[in-house]
Parts: C-alpha cells; sequence; structure tokens
C-alpha cells in the first residue's frame, strides 16, 4: 500500500460504555447525539479562549424537544459539530438496552487533534461526566446520559485493540500514537477471497462539486444509481490528501507523494475500478434527520484483489461528506447467487406492486 500513509496521523479508540439504568432508548442517530452532548461538556471544561471555537462549531447545531437530534432548518447537518478533525462511529447495534449491556462506539482522531493526552485530560473526563450528569438538558426519561459507566476504552494498533481502561481503572503507562493505527496492518490484495458486495454501515454522501449555503453546486445523480467503485476510489483519494494537508479546499495532487511504483500502480488500479460494474444495488435514504444521503448495500460483478486494499483504507478513513459523524464507512463481504435471485425476486415483486 501506499508508503504516505505514515503522513497521515491517527488515533483510533473503541469506547464500551455499560448501561447502569433499568432501560436505555437510543436516539435514532445516536453519532450526532453523542457528539452535540459531548461536544458541549468539552467546551464547558475548556478554559474562555480554547472553548470559543466548540461553541462556535456547536451553535451550527439545535437540539429539538425530544430524544433525536434535529436538523438545523434547510442546511441539515454541518460537516462537523467540533473543531478538530474527528468521527464518531456508533456500533450498529439495538434501539433499546437493559442494565449491564454495552453501547460500543469509536472514536476516531485526525490530524493535530490526534493526541493521547487531549483525549486523556479533555475527552475521558467529559465523557465520564455524561455518564453520572443530571443535568436536565441531557437527562430526560430513558436517554444514555446519566445512565451509563465507561466499561473499556481500547486502542487500535493495527486490526488489534490494546486495553487502555478496563474494570473501571485507567492504564496511565500505556501511550498511543498517532502512527501505530496502521501497524501490521493487513492492506494487501485479498487473493484467496472473492469479495463482491460492500454494505454501507453508516449513511454516505459522494456528491460533488461545491457548496454554497449546505447545497451542493452540482448534483452528478451517482448517488441515487449507485456509486462506482471508481468514485469510492477518488472519494478516497480525496480523504487522504485531505487528512495529509489539513485542508479540504485541496488542489494537490496524492501523486506527489507516492513512489514511482506506487503511482503506476494506482494508475492500473483506477482504470481497473474504471471497468468493474455495478450489478445490484438496495439504497435508500437514511431516517429523517440523519446526516448522509444513501445506505444500503452494493453488488459488484467482482471486486479486483488489487482493489481491496483501498476499500479497506477507505473504510477505516471514512469517505464523502460528514464523516465527524460516522458516515462513509462500510464492510466487504461475497454474495452468492441466491442473494441475487432474492434481490431480483424482491424487485420484481416490488415493480408488481408498484
Amino acid at each position: 500500500m501506499w508508503t504516505c500513509l505514515s503522513s497521515i496521523k491517527l488515533i483510533r479508540y473503541l469506547v464500551a460504555l455499560k448501561v447502569n439504568g433499568p432501560l436505555v432508548r437510543l436516539p435514532g442517530c445516536v453519532s450526532a447525539d453523542l457528539s452535540s452532548t459531548l461536544g458541549t461538556l468539552i467546551a464547558g471544561r475548556l478554559p474562555t479562549r480554547e472553548a470559543g471555537p466548540w461553541r462556535k462549531a456547536l451553535a451550527l447545531y439545535q437540539e429539538g424537544d425530544g430524544a433525536d437530534p434535529v436538523q438545523t432548518g434547510p442546511k441539515g447537518y454541518p460537516e462537523s459539530l467540533w473543531p478538530i478533525e474527528a468521527a464518531l462511529h456508533v456500533y450498529p447495534g439495538k434501539l433499546a438496552y437493559g442494565q449491564g449491556e454495552l453501547v460500543l462506539w469509536e472514536l476516531k482522531l485526525f490530524g493535530e487533534s490526534a493526541d493521547h493526552g487531549f483525549f486523556l485530560e479533555v475527552v475521558l473526563p467529559a465523557l465520564e461526566e455524561a455518564g453520572y450528569t443530571s443535568d436536565p438538558r441531557w437527562r430526560s426519561r430513558n436517554r444514555l446520559w446519566g445512565r451509563f459507566d465507561i466499561h473499556a476504552v481500547y486502542a487500535a494498533r493495527g486490526a488489534q485493540w490494546e486495553p487502555l481502561v478496563q474494570g473501571g481503572r485507567l492504564n496511565l503507562r500505556y501511550r498511543p500514537g498517532p502512527g501505530q493505527w496502521a501497524e501490521g496492518l493487513s492492506l494487501n490484495p485479498v487473493s484467496d477471497r472473492t469479495f463482491n458486495c460492500l454494505s454501507w454501515l453508516s449513511p454516505f454522501d459522494l456528491r460533488e462539486g461545491r457548496w454554497e449555503d449546505g447545497v451542493p453546486a452540482e448534483e452528478t445523480g451517482r448517488a441515487a444509481s449507485g456509486p462506482t467503485l471508481l468514485r469510492i476510489l477518488e472519494a478516497l483519494i480525496f480523504r487522504a490528501e485531505t487528512l495529509i494537508t489539513g485542508r479540504r479546499d485541496v488542489s494537490w495532487d496524492i501523486q506527489g507523494v507516492l513512489t514511482p511504483e506506487e503511482r503506476s500502480q494506482l494508475q492500473e488500479d483506477v482504470e481497473q475500478a474504471r471497468g468493474v460494474s455495478l450489478r445490484f444495488k438496495r439504497l435508500t435514504p437514511p431516517p429523517k434527520n440523519w446526516p448522509g444521503r444513501w445506505t444500503g448495500t452494493l453488488v459488484f460483478d467482482f471486486i479486483p484483489p488489487s482493489l481491496t486494499p483501498y476499500l479497506q483504507l477507505a473504510s477505516v478513513l471514512h469517505v464523502g461528506r460528514q464523516t465527524h459523524f460516522g458516515c462513509g464507512t462500510f464492510a466487504l463481504s461475497e454474495r452468492r447467487r441466491k442473494y441475487f435471485s432474492r434481490l431480483k425476486t424482491g424487485r420484481s415483486n416490488e415493480m408488481r406492486r408498484h
């Protein structure tokens, strides 16, 4: 894979929250609720000058009377509620949890914010406060806030998770670094398995064009028809560029930091991706008041093994818009002909109903 991955600073934390109340009901979009609540608590703990950017970012977001986060008018969700490059991905699970059950989510800190000291001194205390808070802004009936303990926290080293907090005890000697996320991570072509199915674990938005007032200047229509492998690869390259440069208005070319061999291989892989056809799709808009634009499953004729490292990397970094809310990550799998038959039958029945 690319040698420039060492230039992408990232610390991944896996957080397990244990419910300590009789019943907790999660809102529709947990990541947005988590971002808003945790961001507000962080801003309240920081000195006034440091808290200013957090309050300004959070001001773009308003919370309704109910438990679910709501969109901020016609603009919808902003790109982020935090003034740092971070992604909050809540693992798919249930909507209701009983006492002793775990809610799992991942926090990814990128760039200059990939600082373990920041996590220990700012994020972790705010998360602890969210677990016992009695503030009426959050502690309404059956909400998560004020009803959990931090059961465990792990940091990623490649594909492994190393313990940071266990049994309520914090290991102060363990200091994860911003490069260990890629150590030993298998980003090589997978030749012993044949992948052709891509299932989005969170909504995604791969629309192109500049945005004015939250509305894209041009609609490509690619999402509605199913993003191609080439489009996903393009989104990964853009994401890698922004993380390396720290800028979203990127005119820089990632090939400038690739070796001649890597540049040649990337060009070959881009051409391969261009020739892969989308066989089936099941895309639906996410529920109301969620970030992202589509969610569902894509089934391709065949995903060449040379492209699997790019897709594995894209699933770690997240691609597209609103990655702060966990958007743009997915899982690869294999689907056989029975699955295709079910898809065809489902589509035929749907057409007959209409």
